[in-house]
């Protein structure tokens, strides 16, 4: 395991100036260990492997290797809804990190800070088959009624741009588009790679029939009391782009270099 780990990315320090410092000075919850919290709800993100129940996906990966450069290891609390994820970052004290493809918004900045992005993304909405194309006209009515995941930007860009529609907020995509699927919604948003593995992988009687260019960027999120951990976060996720490491883990569970 690397033992590198830089706790400052302090850009008025002198060029080549020694920025590494011990992992105890990170302040984590549990010593040696990377402690990270999501709901496991958004394959090929994260989720549980129906075989061995434990947390598998793109940013699992990541953040072993994240971990790892910064002498760590990462672990994982047990699942938790998406909306309760930055509360328990801001509030501290159980996880050191919120990873579940979350959106960086200025909202959301006010409360915890985020690492740089580690992925860009836009949105998709699913409809069935059956239905053929589908316009946002066509789902802006009212009667439809249109599931999200609960505090996620796919819901937040509902209630602005399909106000007319009902939202129904759930606890992941999955419900989501289970729903869809058996009739209860007209159509599910969500993160576009989550509904496009979805259909491809779960849902053959639906497809992504919209595309929504929002240019959304993840980030890790962090307390605002760990500055010493977002600069190590940052630097150890420079570090897999430059060497390789993330556009493996792209390809590995998106398919390709996303």
């Amino acid at each position: 395991m690397a033992t590198l780990a830089a706790c400052s990315s302090d850009n008025n320090q002198p060029q080549g100036a020694d920025q590494s410092c011990d992992p105890s000075d990170l302040h984590l919850v549990e010593e040696g260990k990377l402690t990270c919290v999501s709901d496991m709800a958004n394959p090929p993100f994260s989720s549980l492997s129906t075989d061995t129940n434990e947390p598998v996906g793109f940013e699992v990966d990541l953040m072993a290797a994240i971990a790892d450069r910064m002498g760590l290891e990462s672990t994982w609390l047990p699942p938790t809804k998406f909306d309760t994820i930055i509360p328990a970052i801001q509030a501290g004290g159980k996880a050191d990190v919120g990873v579940a493809n979350i959106t960086i918004t200025d909202e959301r900045k006010q409360l915890i800070n985020f690492s740089d992005p580690y992925i860009d993304a836009n949105l998709g909405i699913v409809t069935p088959k059956s239905a053929g194309e589908v316009t946002r006209e066509q789902l802006n009515v009212a009667d439809n009624k249109i599931a999200a995941q609960a505090g996620t930007t796919g819901e937040a860009w509902v209630q602005e741009n399909l106000n007319q529609a009902s939202i129904v907020a759930l606890d992941d995509p999955v419900q989501a588009l289970t729903g869809v699927s058996s009739g209860l919604y007209t159509a599910a948003i969500a993160d576009l790679p989550v509904v496009s593995y979805l259909c491809s992988n779960s849902y053959d009687d639906l497809y992504v029939s919209l595309q929504i260019p929002t240019g959304d960027q993840y980030g890790i999120a962090v307390s605002k009391d760990n500055q010493a951990l977002l600069n190590a976060l940052n630097d150890a996720l420079q570090q897999i782009q430059d060497d390789g490491t993330h556009d493996d883990l792209e390809a590995k569970w998106f398919g390709q270099v996303i």
